[in-house]
């Protein structure tokens, strides 16, 4: 063989192999960064309209990506609301087809990032996971400062590393650190991305506990805000006006009644200074994440399990239907995803999962009820036109692109209320006995009965008691327990000074 024909050959499986690098690039599947905060509102991001907030990486996520402001979560079945909330993001599902306490996840339910772990990724928890122990096993392919409950201390927090055979016992359990619970999170999160050096692509959830209660947070953030300029939301109210069915529950404890305007602002600003403190953290990873050079290959979602009141509507808590308890924020950054839109379309959290399959190229699990959300075709119209939302036997609700009814049954005592969200989005205003709103009004009951039916809720509005069976209150679930949330509570009141 000649040199010509021997240096053709080379030539021609140089080229062969470039072209074969080249297009393993363009297929190269994007990293995810998944980061959920725990009780963050809608409503708690700067560049989302909140001037009096400190929120400098969060805004640039907004501003780097696409924000979908009615973002939901359906609701709950437990006080805990926080757990089905969070399994209908892992399963892609409905309140009423998973376990609705979220306790659990049916093992038939493939769960997001078990569908990712098929597809070839490496899937890393950290953080809060609140479904199970063989729910978490079914999941992930790794970990680090895992956290299986619900809410705990902000500081000293009981954690576990990785367990293949999923053995978490309490002998297993982290040496006990003081430091504050999203420090520790973003800890584990940068040291994953500082280390890691597979081609393949990663799923990381990072499963914050902050801004949950007790708000505990480094002084200094704390120091950022002036509680005496803040101002109350429009829709604050010394007590609810009538019995929602979940008044006395933990959450409510954690200011006295009547709500007082003092007490309200020092809650709201030990709420912002978890905020920026959580926001401090997000901006650690987020770094780490540009050094390494994965920025550009990474889709980043960040949102928050469901919402608080924090003294809208003389509440404090979560157990209820209001926009500051239900529409969470929910932020897509990355590769090909728009910048600076702001977008309307209605959303349920369960809709990440069959998204982010989408941006992995894979085909979402049939189980999974979710909708893929226009994040990067802008001129995509918008999937839903309404939405349905419940609150244990005794609160349901529905929307629609501008209006929202809630009903309440506490005690075969039916309460209906009828906002205007377009006019009225602090829901301030109850039109329900306002004669001008009366087709509306048969439109949404409507509406809400067939929503009802479609999401499987055995509760039917139109028989007494709904006919379903009474979920018991938490206080009397919690029994000799409640004393002690209650100590908790008193504790939360005096560290604002109450």
């Amino acid at each position: 063989m000649n040199r010509i024909s021997v240096f053709s050959i080379l030539l021609l499986m140089f080229l062969g192999a470039c072209s074969q690098n080249d297009q393993q690039k363009v297929v190269k599947k994007p990293n995810i960064l998944f980061m959920l905060a725990d009780d963050q509102r809608a409503s708690t991001i700067h560049a989302l309209g909140n001037n009096e907030i400190i929120t400098p990486n969060l805004d640039r996520l907004v501003n780097e990506g696409t924000t979908f402001e009615n973002a939901y979560i359906m609701g709950a079945m437990n006080g805990a609301v926080c757990s089905p909330s969070r399994a209908m993001i892992m399963t892609g599902r409905a309140l009423f087809n998973i376990d609705p306490t979220g306790k659990t996840i049916d093992s038939t339910h493939i769960t997001m990032p078990r569908a990712l772990q098929n597809a070839g990724y490496n899937t890393f928890h950290v953080g809060k996971w609140h479904n199970g122990k063989p729910a978490f096993k079914n999941s992930f392919s790794g970990g680090s400062k895992i956290f299986f409950g619900g809410m705990y201390r902000q500081y000293n927090v009981p954690t576990h590393e990785f367990d293949k055979s999923g053995n978490y016992t309490k002998e297993k359990i982290n040496r006990l650190k003081d430091k504050h619970s999203s420090e520790l999170y973003a800890d584990a999160g940068v040291d994953f991305l500082k280390n890691y050096e597979s081609e393949d692509p990663f799923f990381m959830y990072i499963a914050f506990q902050a801004p949950h209660d007790p708000r505990e947070m480094p002084q200094e953030y704390l120091d950022m805000y002036d509680v005496d300029s803040l101002t109350l939301p429009p829709n604050f109210m010394p007590q609810h006006p009538f019995d929602n069915g979940e008044i006395d529950i933990r959450d409510e404890w954690l200011a006295g009644y009547p709500r007082s305007a003092a007490e309200i602002k020092a809650n709201i600003a030990a709420y912002y200074a978890m905020i920026t403190h959580l926001d401090a953290q997000i901006g650690r990873v987020l770094k780490t994440l540009k050094d390494k050079g994965m920025l550009e290959n990474t889709i980043i979602v960040f949102s928050g399990d469901n919402g608080l009141a924090v003294g809208q509507h003389g509440l404090m808590g979560k157990q209820n239907l209001y926009e500051h308890s239900i529409n969470v924020p929910l932020v897509f950054s990355g590769p090909g995803i728009a910048k600076g839109k702001k977008k309307s379309n209605l959303a349920y959290l369960f809709d990440i999962y069959p998204t982010l399959c989408s941006f992995a190229g894979l085909k979402a699990p049939a189980t999974v009820q979710g909708q893929v959300l226009p994040v990067m075709n802008t001129t995509q119209t918008q999937g839903r036109e309404s939405m349905f939302f419940a609150y244990k036997h005794f609160q349901r609700a529905v929307r629609n692109d501008r209006y929202k009814m809630i009903k309440y049954n506490v005690g075969d005592n039916i309460t209906t209320q009828l906002f205007d969200l377009q006019e009225d989005p602090y829901e301030t205003t109850n039109l329900v006995d306002n004669a001008s709103y009366k087709t509306q009004l048969e439109k949404l009951t409507n509406l809400l009965t067939q929503q009802m039916s479609d999401n499987n809720d055995e509760a039917n509005i139109n028989e007494a008691g709904w006919g379903v069976d009474h979920v018991p209150a938490w206080v009397d679930k919690a029994g000799k327990n409640a004393a002690y949330y209650r100590s908790l509570a008193n504790e939360e009141r005096k560290m604002r000074g109450f």
